[in-house]
């Protein structure tokens, strides 16, 4: 295995969490309130007692990027994970159809919950049960783990987010519980309700699915070569996938618990990077984590002020940019004949 410079490490974990501060203070600082900058310093530094001011800080828009950082990276990891657990770059949550597993169940919860005696509290353990679900569900439909072809994983998926957003409406017209838009916002991708009950929830599992990808980056690194090549190296494979999608799953489920289903983080962030840094998930895990969050935390930030006090949701605007892209990378695979 190539050898990693802490040199290198530092300097690119080092740029991406410099552009990571900057993202947050511009959506710190940006919103449709009439706050100058210099209003957002005060209240930051403490120069200012405008009762105002600092509710719109720190209730609405700092609670609002915290969630939005966790989600993003949350997002990013389980993306590169997949990629390389699957040997395919085209591989996310939201396309392999797991994150429309965990919204799933999430809104069951949510819905029907009440009927056999589960508050709201369970939602986030039933939208990681269900992307737990989902991600078995896709390797024994697609063949299994070894035999799983692109067009098989990707086919799937497909039927995965058909039948998640089908489900996701009749639970929510059968039970009543939801409005029209609440369902449209799950079904599409949010942070406008911001749920900071939830955020030390959502911190424990990418904290823990995070520290799981790091310890088994050296291992991801030769399972990306071939289930076969990484066994003859020492690899313990069936062990290390189990960890490996376990940590996935649960970071997957406790994002989509507080946001719906946003989509094309994981696709776009892990592709770019490798195009930049390389594919040694040594350096590709952390840096997609700190990519991650700064690309949905940007994001948001223009989907709540680029249409001057409405707003829209995040996962239409990483849609706008992932869509095209997801349709870039499937046809760059099958000229290169990595898709049929």
């Amino acid at each position: 295995m190539i050898r990693l410079s802490r040199t290198r490490v530092g300097l690119v974990l080092g740029l991406l969490a410099f552009l990571l501060l900057l993202i947050v203070f511009f959506a710190v600082a940006t919103g449709p309130s009439n706050l100058s900058l210099g209003d957002v310093l005060d209240v930051l530094v403490g120069r200012s007692e405008d009762r105002t001011a600092r509710d719109i800080l720190f209730r609405i828009r700092l609670p609002r990027v915290y969630l939005g950082l966790l989600v993003g990276a949350a997002l990013a990891v389980a993306g590169t994970v997949f990629q390389a657990l699957l040997r395919n770059p085209l591989a996310d949550p939201y396309v392999l159809g797991v994150s429309g597993g965990a919204a799933l169940a999430g809104i069951a919860v949510l819905a029907l919950g009440s009927l056999v005696g589960l508050s709201t509290k369970a939602v986030p353990m039933a939208a990681f049960a269900g992307g737990l679900l989902a991600t078995a569900l896709l390797y024994h439909v697609s063949g299994g783990p070894g035999r799983s072809s692109p067009t098989s994983l990707l086919l799937t998926g497909v039927v995965f987010n058909a039948f998640a957003s089908a489900g996701i409406v009749f639970l929510a017209s059968v039970a009543g519980f939801f409005e029209g838009s609440r369902v449209f916002l799950w079904l599409i991708g949010h942070l406008s309700a911001v749920e900071v009950d939830a955020a030390g929830m959502v911190a424990a599992s990418v904290g823990f699915g995070l520290g799981v990808a790091l310890v088994l980056s050296k291992s991801l690194n030769l399972i990306a070569l071939g289930d076969e090549t990484a066994t003859q190296l020492g690899v313990p494979v069936a062990r290390h996938r189990r960890w490996l999608l376990l940590a996935t799953s649960l970071m997957v489920g406790a994002a989509v618990a507080v946001s719906g289903l946003v989509g094309f983080v994981g696709l776009i962030v892990p592709h770019a990077l490798r195009l930049v840094i390389g594919s040694d998930h040594r350096l590709l895990v952390p840096a997609s984590a700190l990519a991650g969050a700064g690309f949905l935390v940007l994001s948001d930030t223009l989907a709540r002020s680029m249409l001057d006090g409405r707003e829209l949701p995040v996962g239409a605007v990483t849609a706008l940019v992932g869509g095209p892209l997801f349709i870039f990378l499937l046809r760059r695979a099958q000229v290169h004949g990595g898709v049929a």
